[in-house]
């Protein structure tokens, strides 16, 4: 069974056969397929050839599974940066990324010399539910010392079956001796929204990727946001797509149709004219009653987010602040290989907004620019360098653009696209382009 995913990440290329198939079983091949087929089999053979030499003749004796992985990854890396192949851990990997839940602790950890530290416990957790701390450093996993371990190994360690346990050791401070913690793991689900209230009348939405859980944790984060405030005084809501990679396609689909109630959300077109799908929204209540839509993007949100981005704005529902998006418009299909062999994942077709724009390495264009102060410390690296500047990406249609400032403050008070568009919500400011105009053009 196929996914389609549009995952922020950077195929078994070969000519294909032509075949004209005139009764059961009996195949016709054209003198011009004929002659492809022939010097698709040649390289073929060419292929056979080296592969064999490197196995008899290399210094070492090379593994041959990492050899064809090598020769798959190396054709698909010639098609564009996001078509791959992955080997089936990278494959489960991606699995329990987009599915948005596993088993394991519920603890938000980084690596800080050799050693994991505790950013901050997931409430409702085992780990939380245990007294594991934030600033806590793991030094032992069961009873294997975590130094020398990758992040990614100690968190492959970390999850597990549920309702299966793990012993952490872990040094706190003010804490002489190592606290010593019997864990059993339960379903995490990774929260990729998260809300709050901006004073008494704001609602604001985080999304920080499209996983299966989104649209489902949208909808929690609307219904608390009403509840905390009440829906009469909300002036408006604030979705924050800044940083956010992408995700899943259906998704992004069901996201934007929370704020629409009719009309094209997205329409992808691959290679064959029959392959064009459209997606429009479902014929529904919007989910905030129609309350004042702002949208925050920059150079870091990319693909998924561009999705709901370019709806909202092609729909003038919706007015963007901040700067220009990563502009990744292409589609890649999840094709599994089979028990063991992991998954390929292809770029299967283009994306375009409503109004038929291709944001392929262009990206969208915000209703209201706002660049934010950088420390002088992170100068140079603020900006996404976007889509355009990734080798052998797919061509966009006219101009292509680079990419934009990704950068945003950690202190909301000096966080000039979020206050604006408080600002204007509130009133304390005009613009323009807030409420969207029906008329203007989109931005290009």
């Amino acid at each position: 069974m196929r996914k389609t995913s549009l995952m922020f990440l950077g195929a078994l290329a070969g000519a294909a056969l032509t075949l004209l198939v005139v009764q059961p079983h009996t195949l016709l091949i054209g003198s011009s397929a004929k002659a492809a087929a022939s010097d698709t089999y040649r390289q073929l053979n060419l292929f056979g050839d080296v592969f064999e030499r490197v196995r008899a003749d290399y210094v070492d004796k090379p593994d041959d599974t990492k050899l064809i992985e090598s020769a798959i990854n190396g054709m698909l890396t010639g098609l564009d940066p996001h078509s791959s192949y992955m080997d089936p851990k990278s494959f489960r990997d991606m699995q329990v990324q987009t599915r948005g839940e596993f088993g394991g602790l519920g603890i938000e950890v980084t690596m800080e010399d050799g050693l994991i530290k505790v950013v901050a416990p997931i409430d409702d957790t085992p780990a939380a539910k245990a007294g594991v701390q934030a600033n806590d450093i793991i030094t032992m996993l069961d009873d294997e010392a975590v130094q020398g371990m990758t992040l990614n190994e100690a968190v492959d360690k970390m999850r597990g079956p549920v309702n299966t346990k793990i012993k952490l050791t872990i040094m706190r401070k003010g804490v002489d001796k190592p606290v010593v913690l019997s864990i059993t793991r339960d379903v995490i689900r990774v929260k990729s929204v998260r809300s709050h209230p901006e004073g008494d009348d704001v609602g604001y939405i985080r999304i920080t990727q499209f996983n299966e859980q989104t649209t489902d944790g949208l909808k929690d984060a609307i219904t608390d946001l009403k509840n905390k405030l009440g829906e009469d005084k909300i002036k408006g809501y604030i979705l924050d797509l800044r940083n956010n990679p992408g995700g899943l396609l259906d998704q992004a689909i069901s996201v934007a149709n929370a704020f629409l109630e009719k009309g094209e959300i997205v329409s992808t077109r691959g290679r064959n004219p029959d392959e064009t799908q459209r997606f429009d929204a479902r014929p529904s209540a919007d989910l905030v009653s129609k309350k004042p839509l702002i949208v925050l993007i920059n150079g870091g949100a990319a693909s998924a987010s561009e999705i709901v981005a370019g709806a909202l704005q092609d729909h003038k529902r919706a007015t963007l602040i901040g700067t220009r998006s990563f502009g990744k418009g292409s589609v890649q299909t999840i094709i599994p290989l089979g028990a063991g062999n992991g998954a390929l994942r292809l770029t299967t077709a283009r994306y375009y907004t409503p109004s038929g724009r291709s944001i392929q390495a262009k990206g969208i264009v915000p209703d209201i620019l706002v660049l934010q102060d950088v420390p002088a410390a992170l100068k140079g690296e603020a900006d996404s360098k976007g889509e355009a500047s990734l080798p052998g990406h797919l061509a966009a249609t006219g101009q292509e653009e680079s990419g934009s400032q990704s950068y945003v403050p950690p202190d909301e008070k000096n966080d000039k696209a979020l206050q604006e568009a408080i600002d204007l919500l509130r009133g304390t400011a005009t613009n323009a382009a807030f409420p969207p105009n029906p008329k203007a053009p989109v931005p290009n």
